[in-house]
């Protein structure tokens, strides 16, 4: 299937998601909002590959929100706020499209598998809030980040806050929010908000598919586990994570898998394991 955002590529086991529109910095067009969410389900429920890897083409990642092709939007666009009706309906309108929008996101933590994105050049606004959704990060010397949307006056609402504050330091995340100033890699790499910096896309790129291979070669079962803890354990305290993990693998651990992970190991070969099921849509 053709997508006007992305292309798409799925071998080893790792599906490359590439956005596909340097021409215009790869900003977020209005079906860039639909595909993403479409290709990431349509990966992760039908088991089409283990991990998920997003990079981008041309000189940045992504400038994010493409705001003139939202401009006749009436969610987004100004309202006559001279109107009362009008004024309700512009309100309710937005709620949804914010809320389209973050879903799309959320999609990619939501996913039974790793999602890896590989960040070139600009990572502007929108591009934050979706590598925040990623499981890991990885940037070349010459990328940065930054909250763009105190510039134009507004909040940043896609995602961007509740996950940056659990990345960094709140003080790092309030200082890029009220400023818009951008974070280069380096900093990035000292605050932990990406794994590793490397000299160049390709570089990067090799790495990074590297690293979403080995992922690939694990139990698949036990990797689902680990993200579905992680992100269990970020969002609650130390009691509740201890005791949702022992009920998890209460009914989820299987020896099996183990046993072949050992023996793979101690032969020195590739593991043959249990892919997941596809999930139930309906």
């Amino acid at each position: 299937m053709s997508y006007q955002c992305f292309t798409v590529e799925i071998k080893d086991q790792v599906a490359h998601l590439v956005l596909n529109r340097p021409e215009k910095r790869n900003s977020m067009i209005p079906s860039f909002w639909h595909e993403l969410p479409e290709i990431v389900r349509d990966i992760d429920n039908n088991a089409k590959a283990r991990v998920i890897v997003i990079s981008s083409t041309g000189p940045h990642f992504s400038s994010g929100m493409d705001l003139a092709t939202f401009s006749s939007d009436p969610a987004i666009s100004a309202s006559d706020d001279s109107k009362r009706d009008s004024r309700i309906r512009h309100g309710a309108a937005f709620i949804d499209t914010a809320s389209h929008m973050q879903k799309s996101f959320s999609c990619l933590e939501e996913a039974r598998i790793p999602v890896l994105a590989a960040i070139q050049g600009g990572c502007v606004g929108g591009g934050v809030d979706m590598v925040t959704a990623c499981d890991m990060r990885y940037a070349t010397e010459d990328a940065f980040l930054t909250v763009f949307e105190i510039n134009i006056g507004m909040t940043a609402d896609v995602g961007t806050f509740p996950r940056l504050v659990k990345l960094i330091p709140e003080g790092i995340v309030r200082e890029l929010a009220y400023t818009g100033r951008r974070m280069y890699a380096k900093e990035a790499l000292q605050t932990g908000l990406v794994n590793q910096v490397f000299t160049d896309q390709k570089t990067m790129l090799d790495a990074v598919m590297a690293t979403a291979r080995d992922i690939a070669s694990k139990p698949p079962l036990a990797v689902y586990g680990c993200k579905r803890m992680i992100t269990y354990a970020r969002d609650h305290n130390t009691a509740d994570g201890l005791d949702y993990i022992a009920v998890w693998n209460a009914s989820m651990l299987q020896p099996a898998e183990m046993q072949e992970a050992m023996q793979a190991n101690a032969e020195k070969r590739p593991g043959d394991f249990v892919d997941l099921p596809a999930r139930r849509t309906r």
